[in-house]
């Protein structure tokens, strides 16, 4: 039930697939392990998830790369609208730029940001995976979206 979302997240914090896979595993492994410990009554979704970021963040950090991230598995199609090629050609283009500014953010505006915007994880559920406050989140996730856009603001500047 909980093997895409655990993939996706790894997949998003490493920025590799065979990592993502094998973070995953690994997870759900210390998951069920660990399940005597988990609180009855509390949300699972966001517990299970946290595991999965730690052991992510872990392997990212065993094997010392700082892989630039590759969406394009959960990169949106362009809207319905643009039929034309040139429409097409034109958000795949805007799609690329963003994805290369998020890249190159600091890794922990990186996380709060594929949690809250690529996983749509709520601000709750988010601070359970990254091990922050809520209000931590919220803070993050603003210097996070004006470093972006300054970010994409100077790549589409420079051309």
């Amino acid at each position: 039930m909980y093997q895409g979302i655990a993939h996706r997240t790894a997949y998003l914090l490493t920025g590799s697939s065979a990592e993502a896979e094998e973070a995953a595993q690994t997870a759900f492994v210390k998951a069920w392990s660990a399940l005597p410990r988990f609180r009855a009554g509390a949300p699972f979704k966001p517990w299970l998830l946290r595991i999965v970021a730690n052991e992510a963040h872990n392997r990212r950090r065993q094997l010392g790369r700082r892989a630039a991230i590759e969406l394009r598995a959960t990169a949106a199609d362009p809207p319905a609208e643009t039929t034309s090629p040139e429409g097409t050609a034109i958000g795949r283009e805007r799609r690329a730029e963003l994805l290369a500014a998020l890249a190159g953010l600091d890794e922990r505006d990186r996380d709060v940001l594929t949690c809250r915007y690529f996983l749509e994880l709520s601000e709750e559920e988010t601070a359970a995976v990254l091990g922050i406050r809520r209000g931590t989140v919220k803070s993050r996730t603003a210097r996070a979206l004006v470093r972006l856009r300054a970010a994409v603001g100077e790549e589409t500047g420079r051309e």
